[in-house]
């Protein structure tokens, strides 16, 4: 008995003993003595828990949030600036003709037609300043007999007074009078700089029924070949260099704005595929820069102006009559730019600035592509011969 009862009391001890020990080593690590931490100590503790449990949700949700703040800043500071156009106009139906079987006598009977007054949003645009100049598409506003509004995001309705059209680009400049009230003007990027897979915004009456709708994507393209047109007013006119986008364009979008996320107006709203989903386009805003430039300095867009009549031979023609391909000129306008460098009926201009002139890429195609007092170099074909002339490009009066 008295062995196991000292056995006992060694137990006992030795307990007491690891206890100590274990509470002098873990104030130690707590105190930092010697140099040592926990994290330390975890390195080569046997029981810690695996290091694959961490997760990095934490990380993934600031990032997001990171995103759908930048899009809501720039909708938020690009909203009042954008626009909804509506259209008033009057349309008359025809003439109807009845036909009455049980008059023997006057079977068919003409009924006048009637009018009804048609008000409806169609399209977008842009405030570039702040007495009240607003950037759209020209087929949104191309009516000359109707009469337009324009609606602002506070609800605010006024008349436009004024409609300019660029004879060249989908482009319209409307003027409004905001009553001594400065609008906010957008911040218009630069275009030369975008690059594919960017973030687009774009922001516009969707469907002309759904007004300051946003739509987010990407940049998908540039430098695209397009017709636009709208589905309210018809016509429709081939536009080139377009941007790409998959953030949502629908019909009434046309003329709104397409913004990067620094909230800068990268393009001009213009056209939707009717053949593809999540496929719309826009002008480059610096199409609308170069001519809001001229808009400013003449109060009108002024296109190149070289001043020929001509007519395009192809290059089936040019083979069979043993005479080159390009634009045959069959007159020449009077003191025009033309007229002044020494262009004649009959000549046969082949090059632009070396550029060849085809059917596909004729001469108002690539004059149109110039500024009002670019001179060129045109090359002639004349009797035979190949000359070169200067032509210094006007605007048509």
């Amino acid at each position: 008995m008295a062995r196991k009862h000292i056995q006992s009391i060694d137990i006992h001890k030795g307990i007491i003993v690891a206890a100590c020990i274990v509470l002098l080593v873990g104030g130690a690590v707590s105190a930092g003595w010697f140099g040592m931490n926990w994290e330390q100590f975890n390195r080569w503790w046997p029981f810690q828990k695996p290091q694959s449990v961490q997760i990095q949700t934490p990380t993934d949700r600031i990032s997001l949030v990171s995103e759908e703040s930048v899009i809501i800043d720039v909708v938020e500071n690009v909203s009042p600036s954008v626009v909804t156009i509506g259209i008033q106009q009057t349309r008359s139906t025809g003439d109807i003709f009845e036909f009455n079987p049980f008059d023997p006598f006057s079977p068919f009977r003409k009924r006048p037609g009637s009018t009804e007054e048609i008000e409806q949003d169609i399209g977008s645009g842009f405030i570039i300043s702040e007495d009240g100049l607003i950037v759209t598409n020209k087929h949104v506003v191309s009516a000359a007999d109707a009469a337009y509004r324009v609606i602002t995001k506070d609800d605010k309705t006024y008349d436009v007074q004024k409609v300019y059209r660029d004879p060249d680009n989908d482009l319209a400049i409307i003027k409004i009078n905001p009553s001594g009230q400065k609008l906010k003007p957008v911040a218009m990027g630069d275009s030369s700089q975008i690059k594919v897979g960017q973030m687009a915004i774009a922001i516009g009456t969707a469907l002309g029924e759904f007004r300051n709708t946003v739509t987010v994507g990407v940049v998908s393209g540039v430098g695209r070949g397009i017709t636009a047109g709208s589905p309210f007013e018809g016509g429709a006119e081939q536009l080139d260099n377009v941007i790409q986008t998959d953030a949502a364009i629908n019909p009434g979008n046309s003329g709104g704005p397409l913004l990067n996320s620094a909230g800068q107006v990268i393009g001009v709203n213009t056209a939707v595929s009717a053949s593809g989903e999540n496929i719309g386009f826009a002008l480059p805003i610096n199409v609308v820069k170069d001519a809001v430039d001229t808009f400013n300095a003449t109060g009108q867009f002024n296109r190149p102006y070289m001043g020929v009549e001509y007519r395009m031979i192809s290059r089936q023609m040019a083979i069979l009559n043993e005479i080159p391909e390009g634009a045959y000129i069959a007159n020449v306008v009077s003191g025009s730019p033309a007229y002044d460098a020494g262009i004649q009926a009959d000549d046969i201009i082949t090059k632009i600035d070396g550029s060849r002139l085809t059917t596909d890429k004729d001469l108002a195609h690539v004059i149109s592509r110039k500024k009002v007092g670019d001179t060129v170099s045109v090359a002639i074909w004349r009797n035979g011969k190949e000359l070169t002339i200067s032509v210094r490009l006007g605007t048509q009066q």
